[in-house]
């Protein structure tokens, strides 16, 4: 079933959750201008896929938790000289396990997209600092959505605050 995002009960709430996205590639946005040679189009990924509609903090922190766990992961079996298929089915297999034991279910995607950002290669050669670049930028990027959620439940509990209080 198509929901209508812009009921007019539902708008608001989307408006919030488009706004703290447009916020958050922006922001990711600078430094991908400012340093071209780092892959901060990653960062951009990241904030993304960590944001979320709601204004939990908690879903933030598990989405966060997420993708510094794929990152391990990926930074822990990069360096194997293994075929790629070989390594990404591993890598899977290994952070859909470690996610549920930390029981971070709903947010096992995130680790899942953080998890092949670090670990997928389009140059022939291994090095070891694209890996290392990888997980900054993820990272970058989930401390950013952190930032934007956090912001916004301030702007929205003071606005609150201020509505109940008249």
């Amino acid at each position: 079933m198509i929901t209508n995002p812009f009921k007019k009960q539902a708008f608001p709430s989307n408006l919030i959750y488009i706004t703290k996205c447009l916020a958050g590639v922006i922001v990711c946005y600078i430094p991908y201008v400012l340093f071209p040679q780092y892959p901060f189009y990653w960062a951009i990924v990241s904030v993304v896929i960590v944001l979320s509609p709601d204004h939990s903090t908690t879903q933030a922190y598990n989405r966060i938790k997420a993708n510094i766990l794929g990152c391990a992961v990926g930074i822990c079996l990069y360096p194997l000289q293994l075929p790629n298929l070989l390594i990404l089915c591993i890598g899977v297999i290994l952070t859909i396990c470690i996610g549920l034991a930390l029981n971070i279910k709903d947010a096992v995607r995130s680790a899942l997209a953080g998890f092949v950002i670090v670990t997928i290669q389009q140059e022939r050669s291994k090095h070891w600092f694209v890996a290392v670049e990888r997980v900054m930028c993820v990272v970058s990027g989930c401390v950013i959505a952190l930032l934007i959620t956090i912001l916004f439940n301030l702007i929205l509990s003071n606005r609150n605050t201020r509505a109940t209080q008249h």
